[in-house]
C-alpha cells in the first residue's frame, strides 16, 4: 500500500527505436545501457504501482484523448521490420477506472479530455514496458499527446495529473531526448544530440523548478533544438511528466553518448523513488 506523503516519481524514458528489444543484434550500436536502464523503472519507483499512466510520442489527437479499453490491443506504428514483430504481445491490462480518474482531473481543470477504447499500445509504450515489466502484469493506461504539441498545454496536464501519484498511478512520458531522423550516423546529429542533450541534463537536474519551468516552455531556444527535435512529438511527453512532479528534484536515469552508434541520449526521473519500507 502507498502512504499519501510519498508520492511516486514520474518519468520522462527515451524508448529507442522500433521493436528493438526483440531484434538487439540487427541495430545499430550497443543498447545494454538503455536496457538496463528500462530494468531498472521498477527499482526507480520502488513498489509495484496500481497502475501505469503512459504518455507516448507515437499518438496524437486534436484533443487529449485517454484510452479507456480493459484489455488494449496492440498498435504496430513502425516500418520495414521483421514479420515477427508485428504479431508480438504486451497482453497489460488497461485501467477503466484510472482512465476515468484522469477524464475527471483533466475535466476539473477545464482540460477537454476525449476517450477511445479501441486504440492499441503503440511502440512508445509496450517497448519500454515490455523491457521494464516482461510479465505484464502491471495495468497500464495510454493517455495522447494534443497534436499543437503546445508546450504550456502538456505541462498544465501534467499539473492537473499530479494527484494521481498520491494514487499509486506512475505517470511515464515516453519519446527520445534526440529525434531527428536524419541526423543518425551523421556528424551533425552527433554534435546536436550532444548540445541538446547537455542543455536538457541542466535544465531538469541543476536548477530550480521554476527556471527549470521556464526554460521547458521555451525548449525550442535550446542550444540545437531544432536540430535534435525538427519536430518536437518526442519531447512533448516530457513536459507532462515535468509538470506533474513540478518542484520535485530530477534525476538522470539513463545515459550514452553512442546510442545507436553516434547519438546522445538521455532519460530522467522526477521525484523520489518510494522507501522499500513504505512501499511494504
Amino acid at each position: 500500500m502507498i502512504i499519501p506523503e510519498h508520492r511516486l516519481p514520474t518519468f520522462f524514458l527515451s524508448h529507442g527505436g522500433g521493436p528493438w528489444p526483440w531484434i538487439k543484434d540487427q541495430m545499430p550500436g550497443d543498447l545494454t545501457r538503455l536496457e538496463d536502464s528500462l530494468r531498472a523503472l521498477p527499482d526507480e519507483i520502488g513498489t509495484t504501482p496500481e497502475a501505469i499512466l503512459a504518455v507516448s510520442g507515437h499518438w496524437e489527437e486534436a484533443d487529449f484523448t485517454v484510452n479507456t479499453s480493459p484489455a488494449p490491443p496492440m498498435y504496430f506504428d513502425y516500418h520495414g521490420f521483421p514479420d515477427f514483430t508485428y504479431e508480438l504481445s504486451y497482453p497489460a491490462p488497461g485501467s477503466p477506472e484510472v482512465a476515468g480518474r484522469v477524464g475527471e482531473l483533466l475535466g476539473a481543470s477545464g482540460i477537454t479530455v476525449r476517450e477511445n477504447a479501441e486504440r492499441g499500445f503503440d511502440h512508445g509504450v509496450f517497448v519500454p514496458l515490455f523491457v521494464a515489466y516482461p510479465s505484464a502484469e502491471v495495468p497500464v493506461v495510454q493517455l495522447s499527446l494534443r497534436n499543437d504539441l503546445d508546450p504550456s498545454a502538456h505541462l498544465e496536464v501534467g499539473r492537473a495529473l499530479a494527484p494521481l501519484r498520491d494514487e499509486g498511478v506512475a505517470i511515464v512520458g515516453s519519446g527520445l531526448s534526440y529525434h531527428n531522423m536524419s541526423g543518425f550516423g551523421s556528424p551533425g546529429g552527433a554534435r546536436a544530440s550532444k548540445e541538446f542533450d547537455e542543455w536538457l541534463t541542466e535544465t531538469l537536474t541543476e536548477v530550480d523548478s521554476e527556471e527549470r519551468t521556464a526554460r521547458l516552455l521555451e525548449w525550442d531556444r535550446a542550444p540545437s533544438a531544432r536540430g535534435a527535435h525538427p519536430r518536437e512529438d518526442h519531447l512533448i511527453p516530457l513536459l507532462v511528466a515535468a509538470g506533474a512532479a513540478e518542484g520535485d528534484e530530477g534525476t538522470r536515469t539513463y545515459h550514452q553518448d553512442d546510442f545507436f552508434g553516434t547519438i546522445t541520449a538521455s532519460s530522467f526521473r522526477f521525484g523520489q523513488t518510494v522507501p522499500a519500507a513504505v512501499a511494504a
